[in-house]
């Protein structure tokens, strides 16, 4: 199969609203906010947790235009998985067979999984990703908080087709992931039986992620599976109710500053660096990163009668 006809089914493909899950359950993410909203402001005497209306229709809003941009990056995407799928695969593998889609959505999460992790230790990554963490609430509208630039992942998925997954199963297997993925975004469930939470990411699992205390920080990236996290040293429990947000806070609601805040504040870091090494490190560096302090000639210890120094 050339490359035209691979990118031409891909697209048909994708066009089908089966093979895109997440246009299919937008429905039921409006329906589950509205409950939760309701439910909030029932229990909000009783129970922490709830909805503030100005941050919640922010949130809407990101997750609708998020739409737009994801549709951009998937037909760049698309063009990029049919060449390598095309050109550089050694097999193609059918998309009717069973382990095709098992690869997809566990390649898929378990990719995710590492294009997180990245996100989250490199600035660059960390300003297209930051916003979703932006809302001190915690509930199904912030699930909807997503960004706008995709580029990170689009990338970290190349391996897929590589290994001859055809090009719209990767969207396919991703969009199952943020469906999934929807559903952990709420304080109004409490920690599930003990097998699910140790294979699953879980409500418990996410809320220690959009965590801003420090034991909290960096911890469970996993999409689906929360096994990732246990594998490879990132799993933390929730011992407690997390402050949720940045650590340093935005302090806004416009969904255009909330997506663009830190590439502006990566530039001004840029401006003022005084070396390359301090411009690679204000970019690759992790969220927070400052050149180290240049030490200070310290004054000589004063000495006793002795010749001895003396001891504060």
């Amino acid at each position: 199969m050339g490359f035209g006809e691979s990118l031409a089914r891909a697209l048909a493909a994708l066009a089908d609203p089966l093979h895109e899950p997440v246009l299919l359950a937008i429905p039921v993410f409006v329906l589950f906010v509205a409950i939760e909203w309701v439910s909030a402001r029932v229990l909000e005497a009783r129970e922490p947790g709830g909805y503030q209306p100005r941050d919640a229709v922010t949130s809407l809003i990101m997750g609708a235009s998020s739409q737009a941009f994801w549709l951009l990056g998937k037909l760049v995407g698309l063009v990029l998985y049919a060449a390598v799928w095309v050109y550089l695969a050694p097999w193609h593998l059918p998309p009717d067979a069973w382990y095709t889609w098992v690869l997809a959505i566990l390649g898929t999460d378990f990719l995710y999984y590492w294009y997180h992790r990245g996100a989250h230790r490199i600035r660059l990554v960390w300003a297209t990703h930051q916003a979703h963490h932006s809302s001190e609430y915690y509930n199904f509208a912030t699930a909807l908080r997503q960004k706008w630039n995709n580029s990170g992942e689009i990338i970290a998925w190349l391996p897929l087709p590589l290994l001859g997954v055809p090009p719209w199963m990767v969207f396919t297997g991703f969009s199952v992931s943020l469906v999934y993925q929807f559903f952990v975004h709420t304080e109004r469930i409490g920690r599930l039986p003990a097998p699910i939470e140790f294979v699953f990411n879980t409500p418990s699992h996410h809320r220690v992620h959009h965590g801003s205390d420090a034991e909290y920080l960096d911890r469970n990236y996993g999409g689906i599976l929360i096994i990732w996290d246990r594998l490879f040293g990132t799993f933390r429990p929730e011992t407690h109710r997390p402050t949720y947000g940045l650590t340093t806070p935005v302090n806004s609601h416009n969904p255009f500053w909330l997506q663009l805040h830190e590439y502006v504040a990566i530039w001004r870091d840029l401006r003022g660096a005084g070396s390359w090494r301090e411009r690679l490190g204000y970019v690759f560096g992790p969220p927070g990163w400052k050149p180290a302090a240049t030490p200070t000639p310290s004054a000589p210890a004063p000495r006793s009668s002795a010749g001895a120094t003396e001891r504060y």
